[in-house]
């Protein structure tokens, strides 16, 4: 038994609508159509407290709609794993190069047209919506912000706050149109990327997010060579006549100190650890 068929079932037995629903979940009834004819995904129950509200409103156990919807999604999941991926929608894509500044605009276009959803497509659609939802998630239960979004998208404070969850679920292979002009078109005011390290930055509207501005690194950074600890600081952690009441963090600072030709002897370790320990040496806060 899915979701759909539980909700359809307890609106029945209990005489209630579809609207009623809607109205407890603080959702609009065209969302909850959607929702029980299998038109839009089911939201995860970690995003939403839309389930939580329907099953007080249907009188069902706690937890029981949030259990099936994450049951139901794995199996849709499941579903889709051998399919292959659906390109952009020719609009997405229009309004992510139109964010993007101009100089870089003339560059990424070429690129976009010649490689239709390839990697670069990929990687900045997915990094400037992963920058939305992390606004969204933060803001979701502040009534005042989902308000101001409505109000900027054009929507009423019910159907921003359906089309927000159903955002939290989107990805580059299931965005649709309504997404990008509801949340990425007011919320990002530009966007930029460094092609030689793929580090993007992103603009974000003030009036809507806290932060301004979003920095994003991708470059390839080499490995830390394995750290070999000194001779001479072994054998003076081991004399316990010159380190016996050395503190960790002492001897954590001890091991930082590098030296490229000369090797330090146990009586040097001793002397630098004296001089920490003057106050003499150093400024008074």
């Amino acid at each position: 038994m899915n979701v759909a068929l539980v909700i359809k079932h307890r609106l029945n037995e209990l005489g209630l609508e579809q609207r009623d629903l809607a109205a407890a979940a603080k959702v609009t009834e065209s969302y909850v159509s959607q929702l029980l004819t299998g038109k839009k995904a089911l939201p995860a129950a970690d995003r939403t407290d839309m389930y939580g509200k329907m099953e007080v409103f249907l009188k069902l156990p706690s937890g029981k709609l949030s259990k099936l919807a994450n049951l139901q999604r794995i199996e849709q999941l499941k579903g889709k794993l051998g399919t292959s991926p659906v390109p952009l929608f020719k609009e997405v894509r229009e309004l992510i190069l139109r964010k993007c500044t101009p100089n870089k605009e003339k560059q990424l276009k070429p690129i976009f047209e010649k490689h239709p959803f390839g990697e670069l497509e990929r990687l900045v659609t997915q990094k400037l919506l992963d920058v939305v939802k992390e606004v969204a998630k933060k803001e979701f239960e502040r009534e005042d912000w989902l308000r101001e979004v409505a109000r900027l998208s054009n929507h009423d404070y019910k159907e921003a706050r359906g089309i927000i969850q159903e955002f939290l679920e989107a990805d580059i292979f299931n965005i649709s149109i309504e997404n990008c002009i509801s949340f990425l078109e007011p919320i990002i005011e530009s966007w930029d990327i460094n092609l030689d390290t793929f580090s993007m930055e992103v603009v974000l509207n003030h009036k809507i997010s806290r932060e301004h501005v979003k920095k994003l690194e991708f470059a390839e950074k080499k490995a830390e060579q394995p750290f070999k600890e000194e001779p001479g600081l072994i054998k003076f952690l081991r004399d316990k006549e010159l380190s016996g009441d050395v503190s960790e963090e002492e001897i954590e600072f001890l091991r930082k100190l590098k030296f490229k030709t000369k090797r330090p002897t146990p009586l040097y370790y001793y002397r630098e650890l004296q001089n920490m320990r003057d106050p003499l040496h150093f400024y008074k806060r």
